[in-house]
């Protein structure tokens, strides 16, 4: 068994900021099981179009960041669900417990790290909040870019804010927590103990401003929306084609000359654009030069012309185009479902686990509504069938 295996998640999540943590560690190879309300759910499941016919809670976008995961659902707000959710943790021994429940809700539902603690005094406690653990404002994605900076960095600059096309802010954190969660797991190894992770949106936000802050703070530079451009380096834009557009990005002066030396940018060949810093001052008359010429060329031949000389150029891709990418197609990730057979394709992990190249890429198929309840309540807790109907009685399951 690969150790990642013998790591249990137990997550009452929803959204994407912690499902997308989770679905991380399951793409590890981590048992994960998220935690839903048996009557409201995650409200992603509601989102996109439903597409297996006859079901509800199985809407398009909620397929993207939940295969690989067990679903139960639980009223913590009840005391018989917090005496299950005690039990599943001392049953299951479970490793990590994750929330992204309001800080005020932590202790209502028996989530709070001190009480999970004194059942299992190792687990590892994850909060992923919007703005840190004093804080109830609601958050999403969005909203972290609003207020982290994000989008006043987006956009034209005679334009108004725009929000980034993938949500950094919530992929982002994830990321951060995943980086945590390592730390936590090996700190435990070590040590014997577990520990108790805030991680704040805002904060998982803003520290991907690390020019735009040190700029503003210590050397009185305005950084702010610029389009295409960029703020210290030029030319780096992206240029119309024939057919369509390409992004070019000359990091130093030596790459410039040989960008100059083709003949056709010959029009380039001034001596004040043989400096970074001349060709940021008349930025706007040198890309228009450049767009001259690329705008002749197929995006083929510009990408091409950019090689022979060691640019860095790409044409821009459509989402259709990345998938059929020779470097990417074959690292998208499946998932099939047993009852179906509708089967998923899936962005590629960030790294091919151990776990992914030994199932050769393929994860379960996204969990429905409840679905091991009785796979889980029965069949490892021990529950009897006339439990079980009591408690779905209750609205506890």
């Amino acid at each position: 068994m690969e150790i990642f295996q013998r790591i249990t998640v137990l997550s009452l999540e929803q959204a994407t900021v912690l499902p997308y943590l989770t679905y991380r560690l399951a793409m590890d190879g981590c048992r994960v099981i998220r935690l839903e309300h048996p009557v409201f759910g995650d409200p992603n499941r509601l989102v996109g179009e439903p597409f297996l016919p006859g079901e509800d809670r199985m809407n398009s976008y909620f397929m993207a960041i939940n295969s690989g995961k067990q679903a139960l659902t639980l009223n913590l707000a009840d005391p018989q669900g917090q005496g299950i959710l005690r039990k599943l943790i001392q049953e299951l021994d479970v490793d990590i417990f994750a929330t992204n429940q309001l800080p005020k809700n932590y202790t209502k539902l028996g989530i709070d790290y001190e009480s999970l603690k004194k059942i299992k005094p190792d687990i590892i406690w994850l909060g992923v909040t919007g703005f840190g653990p004093q804080s109830n404002d609601a958050a999403y994605d969005p909203i972290l870019q609003a207020r982290g900076g994000l989008m006043d960095l987006t956009g034209e600059p005679s334009g108004s804010p725009q929000v980034t096309g993938v949500p950094l802010p919530d992929m982002g954190t994830s990321e951060h927590a995943y980086g945590q969660l390592m730390k936590a797991l090996y700190s435990r190894s070590v040590t014997g103990e577990g520990s108790r992770i805030d991680v704040s949106m805002l904060e998982s936000t803003t520290s991907w401003l690390t020019v735009p802050i040190t700029m503003t703070c210590c050397f009185e530079k305005k950084i702010t929306r610029r389009g295409n451009t960029h703020e210290f380096f030029a030319p780096v834009s992206v240029y119309p084609t024939r057919d369509g557009y390409v992004y070019i990005a000359v990091g130093n002066d030596k790459q410039f000359q040989a960008l100059s030396n083709l003949s056709k940018f010959s029009s380039l060949r001034k001596d004040e654009y043989k400096k970074n810093s001349g060709r940021i001052k008349d930025v706007s008359n040198l890309n228009r030069l450049i767009s001259e010429v690329t705008s002749a060329l197929s995006s083929d031949e510009l990408v091409e012309d950019m090689r022979s000389v060691g640019i860095a150029a790409s044409k821009i891709s459509s989402i259709p185009e990345v998938v059929t990418d020779p470097l990417i197609k074959d690292k998208l990730l499946k998932a099939k479902d047993p009852r179906t057979g509708f089967e998923l394709t899936l962005a590629p992990a960030p790294v091919t686990t151990a776990f992914l190249e030994k199932s050769g890429g393929r994860l379960k198929f996204p969990p429905r509504f409840g679905e091991h309840n009785a796979e889980i309540y029965q069949g490892e807790l021990g529950m009897t069938d006339e439990h079980m109907s009591r408690i779905k009685a209750d609205g506890i399951i």
